[in-house]
């Protein structure tokens, strides 16, 4: 079992160029599934069943998880089996019958122009930390990119003359542009901040935690925390969110999807296209909320 696993495991990382965060989430659900084979139906992995996993589901439901947990575990046995199959341990994907859980779809939560200005402004630049953090969350709000490509950031990857950065994910690269002000916080960081806060003068890593070394996402995440504490702001920010709100501001001021798409880095437009559905959804709100005759009760 272990082994299978394992080669799962290689397989994701050096066929597929999983992320570091899709493979911890494939990973987590798969031993949590063979953890309840080991306990309820002792099994090998290539001998289960559909009714086997329909079973685990429904214990899975019975424990409390949420249906997008439900619908996440069964996306990733899906991938394991067809994996198996490949390799010829299975003759058929046992998780291909299997239904998935009805999920309520919920928007992002998006920051208005305001709440983008008040968070943006939360570091202070008085120290080492304040122009690091407040360089990280300008580049953030400014590229839309996901937290694990803003850590994952070296040096090299920004071009202050031409006002770019170069992201990279799953294996492929983009080329994202900045605006003016991010391009100034970045360059006080470079030239002034980030020499001071190496330990190791051969560090290629773009952002640094104070110790020296690349920032790492749950660093990240507290800081993030931190300035939406000091901004007072009641929404709930998380790293997402900047990137959620750069894509419905740049829509709501006429960027086209494709654009937006190869900004983001989605594979598929589908992705980018829930961002129409906040926009008029926003739309809607607020013409409930100002249109004199819309707030009138038959």
């Amino acid at each position: 079992m272990a082994d299978l696993l394992s080669q799962y495991e290689e397989y994701l990382t050096v066929e597929k160029h999983a992320s570091q965060n899709t493979l911890s989430s494939y990973l987590r659900d798969l031993h949590q599934f063979a953890a309840y084979l080991d306990e309820f139906r002792p099994m090998p992995l290539p001998q289960v069943t559909q009714e086997v996993i329909n079973g685990y589901v429904v214990w899975m439901g019975g424990k409390g998880k949420s249906a997008a947990t439900i619908t996440r575990s069964i996306a990733s046995i899906k991938s394991f089996y067809t994996y198996l199959q490949l390799i010829g341990e299975v003759s058929a994907n046992p998780a291909k019958g299997v239904a998935a859980v009805k999920v309520e779809h919920k928007f992002p939560e998006i920051l208005t122009g305001k709440e983008v200005e008040l968070f943006l402004d939360q570091p202070q630049c008085v120290d080492a930390k304040g122009y690091r953090d407040h360089a990280m969350l300008e580049l953030l709000y400014a590229t839309g990119i996901r937290v694990s490509e803003l850590i994952s950031l070296n040096e090299e990857d920004v071009s202050l003359s031409a006002s770019f950065i170069r992201a990279q994910s799953k294996g492929k690269e983009r080329i994202i542009p900045l605006y003016p002000a991010a391009v100034k916080a970045l360059s006080h960081y470079i030239r002034e901040v980030r020499p001071q806060l190496l330990a190791d003068p051969e560090e290629r890593a773009l952002f640094v935690n104070m110790n020296g070394e690349r920032m790492s996402r749950q660093g990240f995440w507290k800081i993030v925390k931190h300035y939406q504490e000091t901004a007072g702001i009641s929404k709930d920010i998380t790293p997402h969110t900047l990137r959620h709100s750069f894509a419905v501001h740049l829509l709501e001021n006429g960027a086209d999807l494709r654009s937006i798409q190869e900004m983001l880095g989605h594979a598929d437009i589908s992705s980018t296209q829930i961002y129409t559905h906040v926009v008029k959804k926003h739309l809607k709100d607020v013409y409930q909320k100002a249109h004199p005759r819309a707030m009138k009760r038959c």
